[in-house]
């Protein structure tokens, strides 16, 4: 925020995944003008769809809240002066949500747990890095991921998310960078290298929140039987 503020430039911190992680003590999505969360059904908090916008600037809010609501002006009859949305939670879904947002560092603290039984349990195998935790910050670990190098492992990433999907559990290689994706073909791109490596090589493994360690122990046997010294 140091470098914006002399600019007057805003920060809008898309934290779509990182609700619960903090960065040099300060929760994550809280540093700038506002932040966005995702409440997609497969975070740590899920109201099936949507998020949630947060930030200290009321008049943001307000603004907002009346965008998101069809930006419909006072009166009896729909008029509208500006063009709005509708982009909000339906009161049910919203509860929901506020609901599990007291349950959220019990939600964390097992998402961390489920990465810490996989490195346990697969951090010595050749070729198999999970990210490392810096330490100035705290994440949720949202998903635990890890990278294959199949020339140490013997085995490359999709080999090894085959192998799961043959025992019906699900595993997903990383995010597809954008300069990857077949609707920005063509476009002019700077970069890319660490993201094309981490999307080749990366797998994002089981996460979820109710994972036993039975659970975690048999996706990581299946995982370590792809090892091929």
């Amino acid at each position: 925020t140091a470098g914006c503020e002399p600019h007057n430039v805003s920060i809008v911190e898309d934290a779509a995944e990182a609700l619960g992680a903090d960065y040099r003590g300060r929760p994550v999505g809280g540093f700038g003008r506002c932040g966005a969360f995702s409440f997609n059904g497969n975070k740590i908090i899920t109201t099936s769809g949507g998020g949630m916008l947060v930030s200290h600037d009321r008049e943001l809010i307000d603004r907002a809240r009346f965008l998101s609501t069809q930006a419909r002006d006072p009166g009896p009859h729909h008029e509208h002066s500006v063009v709005g949305y509708n982009y909000r939670l339906s009161n049910i879904l919203a509860g929901v949500g506020r609901g599990q947002l007291r349950h959220l560092n019990e939600r964390v603290e097992a998402r961390r747990r489920n990465f810490d039984t996989y490195v346990e349990l697969l951090g010595a195998l050749p070729g198999v890095e999970f990210m490392p935790e810096a330490d100035y910050g705290r994440s949720n670990r949202w998903l635990s991921c890890l990278t294959i190098d199949p020339a140490a492992f013997g085995s490359d990433r999709e080999q090894v998310r085959v192998a799961l999907e043959a025992k019906n559990i699900e595993a997903r290689p990383l995010w597809m960078p954008m300069h990857m994706q077949p609707v920005f073909r063509g476009r002019p791109v700077v970069g890319g290298d660490v993201a094309e490596d981490l999307f080749d090589r990366g797998l994002c493994l089981p996460s979820g929140s109710a994972l036993t360690r039975p659970q975690l122990e048999r996706i990581a046997s299946i995982v370590a039987s792809c090892h091929r010294p």
